[in-house]
């Protein structure tokens, strides 16, 4: 899976469904790329396509239990392999300070 795909699937984990084009310009990349990336998403099994109640001509996209274990099993790892990275150097409180710091201000960029 793309770095690109696991942000997709990212974003729908954090903020829920989203249309095809508001997918597009949070990821900043263009409709027919998105609708590139989630046709091999869905394609797996990540995510669904939902038809719009009211306009038939647009389409929800919603990540399923499937792709929501992918984006959990990732993140498990990724702060697993940061965590072995942070023991292995020896931290003072200061640096351990700056580092709570900078996640923070992380989580704040992320969360956009």
């Amino acid at each position: 899976m793309s770095d690109a795909q696991l942000a997709v699937l990212a974003a729908l984990r954090m903020h829920g469904r989203h249309t095809l084009s508001a997918l597009a310009e949070r990821e900043r990349v263009t409709a027919p790329t998105m609708t590139a990336m989630i046709n091999g998403l869905a394609d797996q099994g990540y995510v669904v396509r939902i038809p719009d109640e009211e306009d038939r001509r647009r389409v929800h996209v919603e990540i399923t239990p499937r792709g929501e274990e992918v984006v959990a099993e990732t993140i498990r790892r990724r702060d697993a392999l940061l965590a072995d990275m942070l023991g292995e150097i020896d931290l003072s409180e200061k640096d351990l300070a700056v580092l709570d710091e900078a996640a923070a201000l992380l989580r704040r960029v992320t969360e956009r």
